[in-house]
């Protein structure tokens, strides 16, 4: 095989080079799942399906991105949504903020944002800008938070994974926009 490729006129080496280049070119395109750390081993082949940043009164406050089996979204499946926070923030704000928007989507009762409070305090710690939480939503339908590679805890009901999850990507939203981009909807 050598033979004939070097009887053909080409430099060995420089085949090579070129192979390399190819190789290293499709690396670059790929999509990369590693950006949400440990929790790409709960999200199967997962990759990027969407990402967009979140304003408030022209503050930015955080990018998104969401991650799912093979770059597609499906509300009922796995899927890793993560916020790199632009801001400091305290965790208990994060935890009240989540509660409220929760609690404007409607369909929850008292005692279970009751429930679900106490158990992500315990959960969200003080971000500083450029830190980043992932949320996982599991095959089971709970749903488990890391810091960076490290994981925060874990909250088993299904019924919270949705509520939680739909503040950005459900159909009442306060933010349209970043859900269209998240799901790959919009640009």
């Amino acid at each position: 095989m050598t033979s004939r490729i070097m009887s053909a006129g080409l430099n060995w080496p420089i085949l090579s080079l070129v192979c390399l280049f190819f190789a290293f070119a499709g690396m670059a395109t790929a999509p990369a799942a590693a950006d949400i750390g440990p929790a790409a081993r709960t999200v199967p082949s997962a990759e990027l399906v969407g990402k967009g940043r979140m304003t408030y009164l022209g503050f930015k406050v955080f990018d998104a991105e969401l991650y799912a089996p093979n770059g597609v979204y499906s509300a009922s499946g796995p899927f890793a949504l993560k916020l790199k926070y632009l801001r400091n923030f305290k965790g208990s704000a994060i935890t009240e903020s989540s509660v409220k928007e929760m609690k404007r989507q409607g369909g929850a009762s008292a005692a279970q944002l009751a429930s679900w409070e106490k158990q992500m305090s315990a959960i969200f710690p003080n971000v500083s800008a450029g830190q980043a939480i992932t949320g996982v939503r599991t095959a089971k339908g709970s749903t488990v938070f890391y810091l960076g590679g490290r994981k925060l805890g874990t909250i088993s009901d299904p019924a919270f994974t949705k509520k939680f999850f739909s503040i950005w990507l459900g159909n009442k939203t306060r933010n349209p926009r970043l859900r269209a981009r998240l799901v790959g909807a919009g640009s």
